[in-house]
């Protein structure tokens, strides 16, 4: 383990949304409301039409690829094909760092078309940081792991919370903290979400992830189809005196473009929190 932050300069680049076709249009109509966007990785990798959409974002957006189907966790090596694409896409876009999800979503080269957590190993612990290892020489920029939201909670050797700590410090990387998916977990396992998140080194959240969810029964979807929780705020304003966070993102899915006031709403109120919790954007 080396120490962090890395030796890279990693900018602040304040609030931002998650790119989605349908809200395209819209923020690109209010980029002065939006500081920059989080790219889905996989809309981008392969398709010559949606690539040739970049070069005039990142004329007003910095640019982040978020990745949702690495699946660092199957058994299977790295896919040298989509790693090769992933860096030449972060090349593309400038981009500060990349991510993608602490789980898997293929077996035995079958989609499994979610994201799914991994057994709470040591074993797991060595085989995923070496897999970080490897992207971060490929992709040459910081890489995130996010914490999964997850319906069942498998048995294991450690608690989550000390799983994610021993990769992300044997990979020597970066967390990107959703926020929510801590809050969704503590409600689905029953747990205290300020505990799980005064047991992960804070100091290596890069970014952060802010949603809204719906139930159905007793189960907390993480959907993305509402605003920000309140609770979800509250975890953010724990966080942020100890986290040197460089980037907040509005997650939303489903009623879009319907829903792009809300959006909206949910970067002002970030930016409300940042205020009262003293926190700035400035360069770190």
């Amino acid at each position: 383990m080396t120490a962090w932050p890395p030796a890279i300069t990693i900018p602040r680049l304040g609030v931002g949304v998650g790119l989605r076709a349908e809200i395209e249009d819209l923020v690109i109509d209010h980029a002065d409301q939006i500081d920059w966007l989080e790219l889905i990785t996989e809309d981008y990798l392969f398709n010559p039409h949606r690539r040739a959409t970049l070069a005039a974002l990142r004329q007003r957006f910095p640019l982040i690829p978020h990745g949702v189907e690495l699946s660092i966790g199957s058994a299977e090596a790295l896919d040298r094909e989509y790693l090769s694409a992933l860096a030449e896409l972060v090349a593309l876009v400038e981009a500060p760092w990349c991510s993608d999800h602490l789980c898997f979503t293929r077996a035995g080269g079958i989609a499994l078309s979610a994201l799914l957590p991994l057994p709470r190993t040591a074993e797991v612990v060595t085989a995923v940081a070496d897999k970080v290892r490897q992207i971060q020489q490929v992709v040459g920029v910081p890489f995130l792991l996010e914490n999964i939201s997850a319906f069942i909670d498998l048995p294991g050797e450690m608690p989550d919370a000390e799983f994610l700590t021993r990769i992300v410090e044997r990979a020597d990387c970066g967390i990107l903290l959703d926020l929510t998916n801590v809050y969704n977990n503590a409600v689905n396992h029953r747990f205290d979400p300020l505990t799980y998140l005064d047991a992960i080194p804070l100091e290596r959240v890069v970014q952060v992830h802010l949603a809204g969810g719906t139930y159905a029964g007793d189960l907390l979807q993480d959907n993305h189809r509402t605003a920000v929780h309140t609770e979800v705020w509250d975890l953010l304003r724990h966080v942020l005196p100890r986290a040197p966070i460089s980037g907040f993102m509005i997650e939303r899915d489903g009623k879009l473009p319907d829903d792009f006031p809300e959006i909206l709403a949910d970067i002002a109120r970030t930016r409300e929190v940042l205020g009262t919790t003293g926190a700035g954007a400035e360069s770190r």
